[in-house]
C-alpha cells in the first residue's frame, strides 16, 4: 500500500503586489503557499496561510521558510532604505533556505545593466550600473548566483521591467497616472515620452515566478519575466485615454521631482535612477518563453485589467 504525499509547501516572502499575485497563482496550481510579511494581515487569499515574520533577521527568516520546498524572495523595502537593508534580508533568506534545503527564486529588477543608451535588455546584456542602488542589485545577484555555483542551494532569478496592473501602486504607470485618467486630472509622465518603454504585466510576474519555481532547469541563471513588447509613453497613454473614453492631459516631469504618490523622499532617492526615462528601456524576453512555452499579456488586456481595478478602488474610496 503506498501512501500519498502531501504536496510541497511554497513560501512566498513579500506580500506587494508582487507577492500576493504569486501566491494566487501558485495555489492555483494547485501548491500549499504560505504568504510573509512583517505584520501577517491583510485579505484572506483562499489556500493561502498568511504568517508574519521580519526576513531581515536569520530567526525571522528561518521561521518563514520553515517546511518549504521553493521560496519566492519577492520582498521590496522603501527606496531610501534598499542600499542598507536588501543585503540584510538577502544574508538572511540565503541562509535559511539553504539551512532548509529548498530552492530559491527571486523577484529581480533592471538594475544591474545601469545605462544602456537605448539597447535592447536581454539577459546576456552587461552588468554596467553605476548608480548606488544598481551596484547594490549587482552584487546582491552575483552572490545569488554563486551560491547556487558553489552548491549551497539551487537559485534562479527572474528580472522584471516597472510593473503594470491591477494591485500596482507605486510605479511610473501604476497610482500617479489610472486615477488622474479615470477622473480627468493631469497625468504625470516621466522625461522622455516618445522613447520605447517595457512594462511587465503583474499577472505575467507572477506566471513566470511560478514557472521557474516549477522547473529546476532553469536554475542557475538570470531570466526576464515575460514581458509585452515597449511603446513609447505616448503610445500607453493613448490606450489609456481609448479606454476611459476621456483625453488625457498630460504633464510631462522632465526632471525628478515630488509628484503623485512619490515624495520628496521618494523622489530624492529615486533621481538616480532617472536615466530609466530618458533612455530607451526595451526589454527581450523571448528567452523565457521559448524555454517555457510563456507568452506575456498583451498590453492593451493588462491596461483593461488595470482600469477595471483602480475604478473598483476609486468607487469603494468615494462611497
Amino acid at each position: 500500500m503506498t501512501t500519498a504525499t502531501a504536496p510541497a509547501l511554497h513560501t512566498v516572502l513579500g506580500s506587494g503586489p508582487a507577492g500576493t499575485a504569486l501566491a494566487a497563482e501558485l495555489v492555483r496550481r494547485g501548491h500549499p503557499v504560505r504568504l510573509v510579511d512583517r505584520s501577517g494581515g491583510g485579505p484572506a487569499i483562499e489556500g493561502v496561510e498568511r504568517y508574519a515574520a521580519d526576513v531581515a533577521t536569520p530567526e525571522g527568516a528561518r521561521a518563514a521558510v520553515a517546511g518549504a520546498a521553493v521560496v519566492y524572495h519577492c520582498v521590496n523595502v522603501g527606496y531610501h532604505l534598499q542600499v542598507e537593508v536588501m543585503p540584510k534580508i538577502q544574508e538572511a533568506v540565503l541562509g535559511a533556505a539553504e539551512q532548509e534545503g529548498a530552492r530559491l527564486v527571486v523577484l529581480d529588477t533592471l538594475y544591474p545593466y545601469g545605462e544602456t543608451h537605448g539597447a535592447v535588455m536581454t539577459e546576456d546584456s552587461p552588468w554596467n550600473a553605476t548608480t548606488r542602488k544598481g551596484r547594490m542589485r549587482a552584487e546582491l545577484d552575483a552572490r545569488y548566483l554563486a551560491a547556487d555555483r558553489e552548491g549551497r542551494l539551487p537559485v534562479v532569478l527572474g528580472r522584471s521591467a516597472d510593473f503594470v496592473g491591477p494591485g500596482v501602486l507605486n510605479s511610473t504607470l501604476g497610482g500617479a497616472v489610472f486615477p488622474a485618467a479615470l477622473t480627468g486630472q493631469p497625468v504625470p509622465a516621466l522625461g522622455d515620452i516618445d522613447l520605447p518603454h517595457s512594462y511587465t504585466y503583474i499577472g505575467d510576474v507572477a506566471t513566470g515566478l511560478a514557472t521557474l519555481g516549477e522547473r529546476p532547469e532553469g536554475d542557475g541563471r538570470v531570466w526576464h519575466l515575460p514581458t509585452a513588447p515597449a511603446r513609447t509613453t505616448r503610445e500607453v497613454l493613448a490606450l489609456v485615454e481609448e479606454r476611459t473614453g476621456r483625453p488625457i492631459d498630460v504633464t510631462v516631469v522632465a526632471e525628478p521631482r515630488p509628484f503623485g504618490p512619490f515624495d520628496e523622499t521618494f523622489m530624492a532617492e529615486y533621481a538616480e535612477m532617472f536615466y530609466q526615462h530618458t533612455e530607451a528601456q526595451v526589454v527581450d524576453s523571448s528567452a523565457i518563453e521559448k524555454a517555457f512555452g510563456l507568452a506575456p499579456t498583451p498590453l492593451e488586456t493588462a491596461l483593461d485589467a488595470t482600469l477595471a481595478w483602480y475604478g473598483e478602488l476609486l468607487a469603494a474610496t468615494y462611497h
